[in-house]
């Protein structure tokens, strides 16, 4: 609900003057009630995001090719001077994780929810100019000081907003296709130290860890009326972080333990699958990069 909100504030901000009323009120409302219909879920649990990766159709596809692929469309969001290019990037990743891959549409918006919700709140900071008096298209007062947006604001956060999310939608279109052992396995042919490819595959898994026993110690306080009242709720928060801490600590030291019993030494190894190289990949890869690239040179400006 909050991403939908923000969804609908920043387009209203940053195409107010821009689009007539009569067409930027029901884009606004049609772009939050989109977000908050699909994004609404009764299991408020995450989901594994190795388990999505490995159940997509996409996942059979070579890693090497898809990781190289992401890296230039992600490059190509990054250097475009157009917004169409990112926001044609943020239409290309459903396609492909969604229509392709199978994965549903509502799981999609419920991964991409909470970094949306830091993009928007991001752009909502680069709208809003401060200053004495009321200048630009809008302008809200607080505490005395004016909050303008302006027209030159509106361009600059579009264009950065539109790169930050294609640049997003690249990475989810890699994570949610393929799993972190292929990607630490292209990662050590193309010579990653090992040492880097081992703190990025402990910490992704730490971090559902970390998740699994928040989660754990959150259903013990329900069950307890930890949350009964204001007042309880947040020490009964307090109180869980504090045994996050804690409890982080020594399950760190247990897994430390288990690799050392497993004569752990650099590098943590996995089976690999040799997938090959299709003519059909390569031809739809080639494709998506060449429209993208031809994209980028003719709004060029």
């Amino acid at each position: 609900m909050i991403t939908a909100l923000l969804s609908a504030a920043v387009i209203w901000c940053l195409y107010f003057g821009r689009l007539p009323l009569e067409l930027l009120a029901p884009l606004s409302a049609g772009a939050c009630i989109f977000l908050a219909v699909l994004g609404r879920s009764k299991d408020s649990r995450f989901l594994m995001i190795d388990v999505v990766a490995l159940t997509s159709r996409i996942s059979r596809v070579n890693p090497a090719l898809k990781l190289g692929a992401v890296m230039m469309l992600l490059l190509l969001s990054i250097a475009s001077r157009s917004p169409l290019v990112g926001v044609s990037l943020s239409f290309l990743a459903p396609v492909l994780v969604v229509g392709v891959g199978g994965l549903r549409m509502r799981e999609y918006i419920r991964f991409l929810a909470l970094p949306l919700s830091f993009l928007l709140l991001s752009g909502l900071a680069l709208l809003f100019e401060g200053s004495a008096q009321r200048e630009g298209l809008l302008g809200v007062q607080v505490f005395g000081f004016w909050l303008n947006v302006s027209e030159a604001a509106q361009v600059r956060t579009e264009l950065l907003l539109a790169r930050a999310l294609g640049a997003l939608s690249c990475l989810y279109m890699l994570s949610l296709t393929t799993p972190l052992s292929e990607i630490i396995g292209v990662l050590r042919r193309i010579r990653c130290p090992d040492v880097l490819s081992d703190l990025m595959y402990l910490i992704y898994r730490y971090v559902f860890i970390l998740l699994s026993m928040h989660y754990t110690m959150q259903d013990a306080a329900k069950s307890r009326m930890g949350y009964v009242s204001y007042r309880t709720s947040l020490r009964t928060t307090g109180l869980i972080y504090s045994g996050m801490l804690s409890r982080s600590f020594r399950q760190a030291g247990k897994n430390f333990d288990a690799m050392e019993s497993r004569c752990y030494e650099a590098g943590i190894h996995f089976l690999h699958r040799r997938v090959k190289v299709t003519a059909l990949h390569a031809a739809c890869t080639s494709f998506i990069l060449a429209a993208t690239v031809c994209l980028t040179i003719l709004l060029w400006r």
